[in-house]
């Protein structure tokens, strides 16, 4: 066996595809007893594989960790990403936002079409093998039969964060790596919903989309709808500003963003008549039941003053109880630090083992961000290990799935 990979989310299935073009053989162990959980549980959203946008602009929502990610997001982008689907047989589209779909809208074609592809190469998988550490040079694992230990020149670690447990990131390896010396940083939410304390007033609004809002919090800013709900707020609206609200940021959302400061005074000031405030607002400002529902939440008494009343609606502070506990969360941030790693993702402590995926100190919004650079750091990792095992790394994304 020329190569370990252990973990079957995008991550590891990338890393393995590369290995195997290259000519390597592959044994491919998964903890859970199917592969590829988390990638199918994104799909039920519509699998937002990337994003069409200009390389800058794609590479700034990896925020702080942008410069570290830009030499992997480089090599495997957004035409990449495209391309590589394609190449797994998936039409695929181009929705208003830019974001990439594949016209099945759904991710188990491509999943079938990928381990298709791995078996046609000859990569061996094992599901419910749980990676347990190192015996002297091997790699071992917790399985059906028993104990078991592989032996192989490159393994490549691809497990996980510490979000979904129940789909195989539990983030267990941490007390693997940490007592081998591996620098970590500690997990935290990303891509999470927000706890708020919605009082009864609330409730009829829940489950209903909250649209062309603004929200910021702290020097973040997203447009994109969100979702009250029983828990708080969710939604592709508030994920990108997770790493200002669990650092305490607080949550203002503008109500109409496209509307001016001024024109909104103007409409306000508008005479009333015998009507009632409600009524006042959802007539001037157009302001529909569920923003009424938050305004009147989170702003009573609220002031009859246009200009006040106006500022309130452009900056509308949502008291919460900061991000929803990790589980819930789509992604994490944290990991493997970069300082343990080699620029090819290769620990220190292990020379030969190879680290990608949201097992790596990175985070990204949803988007097409997340599950793009999941693909990027496996293709990065495994043309790496194939590298060190004297292979020439065949394009992946070019090569069509039969």
């Amino acid at each position: 066996m020329d190569a370990v990979v252990i973990g079957g989310g995008p991550a590891g299935l990338m890393a393995a595809d590369v290995l195997s073009a290259a000519g390597a053989s592959v044994l491919l162990a998964e903890a859970k007893p199917s592969i590829g959980r988390k990638l199918l549980m994104a799909g039920k959203s519509g699998l937002n594989l990337t994003r069409d946008q200009d390389p800058d602009g794609f590479l700034r929502a990896y925020g702080a960790s942008a410069d570290w990610l830009a030499p992997m997001i480089a090599a495997f982008g957004p035409a990449e990403a495209q391309a590589w689907a394609r190449g797994l047989g998936q039409d695929l589209f181009t929705g208003s936002t830019g974001r990439v779909f594949p016209v099945a809208m759904k991710a188990s074609p491509l999943l079938r079409s990928w381990l298709q592809r791995l078996a046609q190469a000859q990569v061996q998988v094992r599901t419910r093998w749980r990676w347990t550490g190192w015996d002297g040079g091997a790699v071992t694992f917790d399985t059906p039969d028993g104990p078991q230990a592989v032996s192989a020149p490159v393994t490549i670690l691809t497990l996980g964060g510490a979000s979904w447990a129940r789909l195989g990131s539990d983030g267990a390896w941490t007390g693997i790596l940490a007592q081998d010396g591996v620098a970590l940083s500690p997990f935290q939410p990303a891509n999470a919903a927000l706890s708020v304390g919605w009082s009864a007033h609330m409730t009829p609004h829940f489950g209903v989309p909250l649209k062309n809002i603004a929200l910021h919090a702290g020097s973040m800013a997203s447009r994109g709808e969100v979702i009250l709900s029983a828990r708080g707020i969710e939604g592709g609206g508030i994920y990108p500003l997770s790493p200002a609200l669990r650092n305490g940021a607080g949550l203002v959302i503008d109500l109409l963003p496209d509307l001016a400061h001024a024109d909104l005074v103007q409409r306000l000031s508008r005479p009333r008549g015998k009507a009632s405030l409600s009524t006042h607002l959802r007539k001037t400002a157009r302001l529909g039941p569920e923003k009424l529902a938050l305004l009147n939440e989170c702003a009573r008494p609220l002031p009859g003053d246009p200009e006040t009343l106006a500022a309130r609606i452009k900056a509308l502070a949502i008291p919460h109880q900061g991000l929803r506990p990790m589980d819930e969360a789509i992604s994490t941030a944290g990991g493997v630090a970069r300082a343990a790693l080699t620029p090819d993702l290769m620990l220190r402590a292990h020379p030969g083992v190879y680290v990608a995926g949201e097992m790596l100190d990175w985070e990204a919004p949803t988007g097409g961000y997340l599950l793009t650079g999941c693909l990027a750091t496996g293709k990065w990792a495994g043309t790496a290990a194939a590298r060190q095992l004297g292979l020439t790394p065949a394009p992946v994304q070019t090569r069509v799935a039969s």
